[in-house]
């Protein structure tokens, strides 16, 4: 026994071994396989990372996996991924892999594909992607050969998968995710049924119109195959949309130039509750719950040849006759609902499809809403005519239906309208084929969004839909603060509702009060330190084609109140373009013209602003940016005129980004006076320079330009008067308070002190009246701590020196002049001459303060006498 159970471990041993070892014995040859059918049966570029073979895995079945499969196109896709997948699994007999593959190809009995992505497109020109296989393969169904391989399929799976479908050609886009498909069959010459379970999410656009958004499909089916004539037939089957049941029947049989198709389909039972299955479970909540009278049924029927040219004809209806419901925890029912609908094709032709709503109408208490409508010519320029007709109390929604809002919604919409257009009208701007006619009423409505700061509420608004355009005849509404009274027209509305165009309207809009703050919306911010506040922003909508006439007794702007403010506002591409905007504001008159972009992810700006006759104190104090340009102006009041320029980024307040700015700008005061309390860096002129009051210093029309950029301001050179002191000033200043400036005052001797003054007077010259200094004063730190550095001391030194000079200069100057008219009485024998200039000398004698130069003169006469009768005697005696 014992022998017995060694020698069957032994073998089930070397068993094991080999089932491990072989594999790579015949790997090779597989991949060598797999590379002949790819080359001899694909125009593309394939690639994979490896190919594995296990004889474990689907004992007693030998396993096949390629991994990490790419396949891209060549033109006129090329480099475009066509499809990959993380795994594609064969399973074959054994037996197979001994075959000699150039003889006789490998039958393949599985299929199994993992985590596949596949894009089906055709582009405009008709050309696809997908017609990658080589041709000239032509072999029966139920054993199709290509190079190494053959497949007589029992069963195969596709799982955790996705396909898109895109056409160029016919604006249709189909997304298929989550797809989960599997089959098996049974095979033979006598019957063979193919099982098969598939699910996915489903979504379908045709021309802009979304028909399914990630519906949830589900089928399982059971398929009868009737390979010889290439006929299969639906048997026991039942398929889902959404949580909807339908039953199928009929076949599609397989013919040369396309598929004869013959299936009917209808939901197995008639309660109404089917309606709510056909609705996304995410939007109908919870239907095993909902109380429903009344039936509902779906019936359809497809018949035809599907080809290149023609589809099958449809005839799909779906009816419900006096049906309600009632979601059981909420208040209200919806009551005598009426749909009859069809989809119906009588001629194969694509184009000759249409959609017949000839009945959707319910009732919610009192009121009853009616509407039809007919869609044709679905495959092309789709053809409208809808009707609408009846009453809404918009607060019932919500008691008859689970919606989620975070504000009550509410008011009364009247509507009896009627609209006839084709697509193409739409999407040209075609307005004389779009035929509307009608009126909407909407009043007491309330409504509150994350998109707006405050719920808004609209007392009344009635819109008058005539062929030509749309008129809003009455708008009247409050958010917040502010209030809001409209009249204009409304083009393209229904281009805005369908198809994503913008829309347009001219409106005159009047407003007692309007605070911007009203219009801002509240966005998380991102920083750690303001993570548990807000930040408010503000985006201009990129739908919004308009022009607005707006007047508004009052606009609140951060911390302005603005009056009588008028001017037309333009919105279009993300911008908002102001035009001849005018406004009372700091007891002047304020012009703005400009524009505002929110296109990029920071908002800028580029305004033109005239301000005439503003207040000085009230402007500097309520406008950050006048405090930066002009901080002087703080301790100036009075009148002022301006002009500026300026561009730059927004913050998120709205607010100008004063780093960011650039732009220049003129001002002019008309009148003024000054308080040097209120600026330090005057305080401290005021102390170096004690010959100036800076409280009697007049600015009146002093003119100046200045230029700033990256957060600093250039000032020109300007100049002012304090009585007879020219004073210029020149520097710059940054918006951190810093300052970097030069004020030069020319100063009139007479102001600098006694001892300037009393060597004045001792020249005692008209041209001394006349003497004056330049007086540099350099200013830096900033406006909170100035520094202030004068040249005063060593100026004044430098103007005594001068003085004792001239002083020197001019009595010499004078005594020489004495001795001249001496001299010229003395030599003419003038008694008169003599005896002046000798009271004269008596007289400088006398006078104690011109001893000195009395002396001085008799010294030089002395002199200048001795000299000439000296020279006399020696030329007597020669």
């Amino acid at each position: 026994m014992k022998k017995a159970l060694k020698i069957t471990g032994i073998t089930l041993l070397t068993i094991l071994i080999l089932l491990i070892g072989i594999p790579f014995v015949f790997q090779s040859q597989i991949k060598d396989a797999v590379k002949s059918f790819i080359n001899d049966n694909l125009n593309a570029k394939v690639e994979f990372s490896d190919v594995s073979l296990s004889f474990l895995r689907s004992f007693p079945k030998a396993h096949v996996s390629v991994s990490n499969l790419n396949i891209t196109n060549f033109e006129p896709f090329k480099d475009e991924t066509f499809v990959t997948a993380k795994n594609i699994s064969f399973t074959m007999s054994i037996k197979e892999l001994f075959k000699n593959t150039d003889e006789d190809p490998i039958v393949i009995n599985s299929i199994s594909v993992d985590e596949a992505l596949l894009t089906l497109k055709t582009d405009s020109f008709g050309n696809t992607n997908y017609d990658i296989a080589k041709k000239d393969n032509t072999t029966p169904a139920t054993e199709t050969k290509s190079g190494g391989f053959s497949f007589d399929i029992k069963d195969y799976s596709i799982n955790n998968s996705a396909l898109t479908y895109l056409d160029e050609q016919s604006k249709m886009a189909v997304y298929i995710t989550e797809l989960n498909h599997k089959g098996n069959g049974i095979f033979s010459a006598e019957k063979s049924e193919l099982d098969t379970k598939s699910e996915a999410n489903v979504s379908f656009t045709m021309d802009s119109t979304n028909y399914l958004n990630n519906n949830h499909i589900k089928l399982d089916a059971l398929i009868g195959l009737d390979l010889d004539n290439s006929t299969y037939t639906f048997k026991e089957n039942t398929g889902y949309i959404n949580q909807l049941p339908l039953e199928f029947h009929g076949y599609v049989k397989l013919l040369e130039d396309g598929q004869d198709v013959d299936i009917s389909f209808e939901n197995p039972g008639s309660s109404f509750k089917d309606f709510f299955a056909v609705i996304p479970e995410t939007y109908s909540k919870n239907i095993e719950t909902v109380e429903t009278t009344g039936n509902f049924k779906i019936k359809g029927v497809i018949k035809g040849l599907v080809s290149e040219k023609t589809i099958p004809t449809l005839d799909i209806n779906i009816a419900s006759n006096n049906a309600s419901f009632k979601y059981p925890d909420l208040p209200k029912r919806v009551a005598n609902i009426t749909i009859n609908t069809s989809i119906k094709n009588t001629t194969g032709n694509a184009d000759d499809t249409y959609v017949d709503i000839n009945t959707l109408d319910f009732k919610i208490d009192q009121d009853v809403f009616k509407s039809s409508a007919t869609i044709k010519n679905l495959t092309g320029n789709m053809l409208v005519n809808a009707n609408i007709d009846g009453v809404l109390n918009l607060a019932n929604i919500s008691k008859v239906y689970p919606i989620e809002l975070n504000n009550n919604l509410s008011g009364i919409l009247k509507a009896n309208v009627n609209t006839a257009f084709d697509m193409d009208a739409i999407e040209t701007n075609a307005y004389s084929r779009i035929k509307n006619k009608g009126v909407i009423d909407l009043s007491n409505f309330n409504f509150a969004s994350e998109d707006f700061a405050n719920p808004i509420q609209i007392s009344n608004a009635k819109i008058t839909f005539n062929p030509e355009n749309i008129t809003l005849n009455q708008f009247n509404a409050k958010t917040g603060k502010s209030d809001l009274n409209a009249t204009g027209t409304i083009k393209g509305l229904l281009g805005f509702l369908l198809s994503d165009k913008p829309l347009q309207g001219n409106f005159n809009l009047n407003s007692n009060v309007f605070a911007v703050n009203d219009f801002m919306t509240n966005e998380p911010s991102d920083t750690e330190e303001n993570k548990n506040s807000s930040k408010a922003s503000l985006k201009i909508p990129a739908f919004l084609d308009c022009t607005i006439n707006a007047q508004a007794n009052t606009v609140e702007y951060d911390n302005l109140k603005l009056k009588n403010v008028k001017g037309t506002l333009i919105i279009k591409d993300e911008q908002a373009i102001l035009q001849n905007l005018t406004s009372n504001l700091f007891d002047g008159d304020l012009t703005v013209t400009g524009l505002v972009s929110t296109k990029a992810e920071t908002p800028t700006f580029n305004m033109d602003l005239g301000m005439t006759s503003f207040d000085i104190a009230q402007s500097f104090q309520g406008l950050e940016l006048l405090q930066n340009i002009a901080p002087i102006a703080k301790a100036i009041q009075g009148k002022f005129n301006t002009t500026l320029n300026l561009k730059g980024a927004l913050s998120s307040d709205f607010t100008p980004n004063l780093n960011s700015l650039s732009g220049g700008a003129f001002a002019e005061v008309l009148s003024s006076t000054i308080n040097p309390l209120n600026a330090e860096v005057l305080n401290k002129l005021g102390s170096s320079l004690n010959f100036i009051d800076f409280k009697k210093i007049n600015l009146n029309d002093l003119k100046t330009q200045f230029e700033f950029s990256d957060g600093k301001v250039n000032v020109k050179p300007f100049k002012f008067k304090y009585q007879d002191i020219d004073i210029n000033v020149s520097g710059s200043h940054n918006f951190d308070k810093t300052m970097s400036y030069n004020a030069v005052f020319n100063v009139p001797a007479k102001y600098l002190g006694s001892e300037v003054n009393r060597l004045i007077g001792k020249i005692d010259d008209a041209s001394t009246n006349n003497i004056s200094i330049p007086i540099t004063a350099n200013i830096t730190g900033s406006y909170i701590n100035p520094s202030v550095k004068t040249d005063l001391s060593s100026s004044v030194s430098n103007l005594t020196t001068r003085l004792v000079e001239i002083e020197k200069q001019k009595l010499l100057n004078k005594g020489k002049g004495k001795v001249s008219d001496l001299l010229g009485g003395l030599l003419t024998g003038d008694k008169k001459t003599t005896e002046t200039d000798s009271t004269k000398t008596k007289t400088t004698q006398v006078d104690s303060t011109k001893t000195t130069t009395g002396s001085t003169v008799q010294k030089e006469i002395k002199n200048v006498l001795g000299g000439l009768l000296t020279k006399k005697k020696k030329d007597t005696v020669n």
